[in-house]
């Protein structure tokens, strides 16, 4: 008999092979079991690493927890806007690199061809915009402003993200971030 060899980045090979099989059978035809067969590892070690299908897509809250803190990092005498502008580029340089872009055009197709996932991104999006206001407040910045700096921050990333992941698109998220910025701020 012989034993498996264990095979490092469950979590990676788990979401690719998720990602596979939503383009090929699409989201709703496709099982966690489905999706732990084709990674090669068992529905216990999927629910080891993801709550249920949806969260292959969306991750675990630990951009909300990111941002969060890098806004907290910001120095002390940081505007609101330099604060999150400053968190969001390093959102940016963590999860949305050049090696990744395949992945997230990918996922984005993925995500469009499914009203659920649309919901589900769009409630993401929402608990970003709330934990950058929230990490804003705790730096002493009033509640309006903080709200406010939170949705332009927010409207300015996903228009980055949406310029950004263009299969066609050569520039990296922080360029596209910071134009994105400039031009919400401009309006």
């Amino acid at each position: 008999m012989s034993v498996a060899r264990w095979k490092p980045n469950a979590r990676e090979r788990l979401s690719q092979a998720a990602l596979d099989l939503f383009a090929e059978r699409g989201y709703e035809a496709t099982t966690v079991i489905d999706i732990a067969q084709r990674a090669g590892l068992g529905k216990t070690t999927f629910f080891r690493h993801f709550q249920d299908k949806r969260e292959v897509l969306f991750g675990d809250g630990t951009l909300d927890a990111l941002i969060a803190k890098m806004i907290a990092a910001a120095p002390p005498d940081a505007s609101p806007l330099d604060a999150m502008a400053g968190a969001l580029d390093a959102l940016g340089q963590h999860s949305f690199t050049a090696a990744r872009r395949g992945f997230i055009v990918r996922r984005q197709a993925v995500i469009a061809a499914n009203p659920e996932l649309r919901e589900r991104e769009a409630l993401k999006n929402l608990g970003l915009t709330a934990s950058m206001s929230k990490a804003l407040m705790e730096r002493g910045v009033p509640e309006v402003t903080a709200r406010v700096t939170a949705e332009l921050g927010a409207l300015a990333s996903r228009i980055a993200y949406e310029r950004w992941s263009q299969p066609t698109s050569g520039e990296d998220f922080s360029t596209a971030l910071r134009l994105a910025l400039d031009e919400v701020l401009a309006v």
